[in-house]
């Protein structure tokens, strides 16, 4: 098994479907959890100059990002779409230059799962935040892992990707990172 180091350099943030009609049918406890972590990815993402591109699935029936996330996320235009998978025209864009992805969203075993195919069918490498991805039901977010991993990506968290990329401590980035993951 090929070991992926993910380098900021060659790293982008993909943020796949964090909407309200979704969240709203996800457990509270477990979607507070995970809005928590994606903040903080966002957060680390934008201190490690990553780019983020962010897809919602048919907004019209499922809302739009979820209020917080949007928050975090400013100014980054949001991808709408039909398909599952996020991996399309706009989103390839975005993500343009880098061969690794992180990865977070709902949900894991649909469009989270799909668009982690997509990504190693094309030749890059997804990287997904296990404490950053949600399903309504705990056997279909170990569902969406498993077949995710089963495809290839490296199964991470959010404080382990970042921390992977900033690679040394004792700088300010270092500081802002540390402060968001806590």
């Amino acid at each position: 098994m090929k070991v992926h180091r993910l380098e900021r350099h060659d790293t982008a943030l993909l943020v796949v479907d964090v909407q309200e009609r979704l969240a709203a049918a996800m457990d509270p406890e477990a979607l507070a959890r995970m809005l928590g972590r994606l903040g903080a990815l966002i957060e680390g993402a934008r201190v490690l100059g990553l780019p983020i591109a962010v897809t919602e699935q048919y907004p019209k029936g499922l809302g739009h990002t979820v209020r917080s996330i949007k928050e975090r996320l400013g100014d980054v235009p949001v991808v709408e779409k039909l398909r599952f998978s996020a991996l399309e025209g706009t989103v390839r864009e975005r993500l343009a230059g880098r061969r690794h992805v992180v990865v977070a969203g709902m949900e894991t075993h649909v469009c989270v799962y799909q668009t982690v195919r997509d990504l190693i069918s094309e030749g890059r490498h997804p990287a997904l935040c296990m404490d950053a991805v949600l399903s309504r039901f705990p056997v279909d977010r170990e569902a969406g892992l498993e077949l995710a991993r089963a495809a290839g990506a490296t199964l991470t968290s959010v404080e382990a990707a970042l921390f992977e990329m900033l690679e040394t401590a004792g700088t300010p980035e270092f500081k802002r990172i540390s402060a968001a993951v806590k």
